[in-house]
C-alpha cells in the first residue's frame, strides 16, 4: 500500500471512530490519534497526580 492509500483508510476509520472531518485528521498530530487509539484499547495514560500539575502551574502561568 502507498502512504496515500494508508492515509486515505487511516482517515475514514478517524470519520468512523471519532466523528472526524478530514480537516481534523490532517490537523491532528499521530500522538493525538494513538491517544485516542489507546482510549479506545482501554491503555489510556493516565491523568497527571497533584505534584505534577503544580509543576505544570508553575512551568506555565496563566496569570
Amino acid at each position: 500500500m502507498t502512504f496515500a492509500d494508508n492515509a486515505r483508510r487511516l482517515a475514514g476509520a478517524a470519520g468512523a471512530m471519532f466523528g472526524w472531518r478530514p480537516a481534523d485528521f490532517w490537523a491532528a498530530t499521530p500522538a493525538e490519534l494513538g491517544a485516542l487509539l489507546d482510549a479506545i484499547r482501554g491503555e489510556a495514560a493516565l491523568p497527571p497526580d497533584a505534584g505534577a500539575l503544580a509543576r505544570l502551574k508553575e512551568q506555565f502561568p496563566d496569570g
